[in-house]
């Protein structure tokens, strides 16, 4: 989940909030561990710049994830944003350096499967 963020417009903020705690609680009924991310923590997982804009995140997944098509809504691209940011978060493929300053040579050696 993406955790809330401070809005101009109270509105869309509470109509965030209620949909985030039905989505929380739709989960929680089904024994599903709910992980919440901040938008800053999942723009920097995604583009290593925790200040990137919508479209910048877009144009990664997009390069990341082999999309062909632009989405109609830059919103609805959040949703796999924040997915791809837990995949990473899980550890559940280690795809990225864990170094601060690593370079290629470290992500070659640490994934040699990825090299052809």
């Amino acid at each position: 989940i993406e955790a809330p963020f401070y809005g101009k417009n109270i509105q869309v903020l509470l109509k965030l909030g209620r949909a985030q705690g039905i989505a929380i609680a739709a989960a929680l009924s089904r024994n599903i561990s709910v992980t919440e991310y901040s938008p800053r923590k999942i723009k920097q997982s995604i583009t290593g710049n925790g200040n990137a804009s919508k479209e910048q995140v877009w144009k990664m997944l997009q390069s990341i994830l082999k999309f062909k098509d632009d989405p109609q809504f830059l919103d609805a691209t959040d949703a796999v944003a924040v997915a791809l940011c837990h995949h990473y978060e899980s550890g559940t493929e280690q795809l990225r350096s864990k170094g601060k300053g690593a370079g290629w040579a470290e992500f070659i050696a640490s994934n040699p499967h990825l090299v052809k």
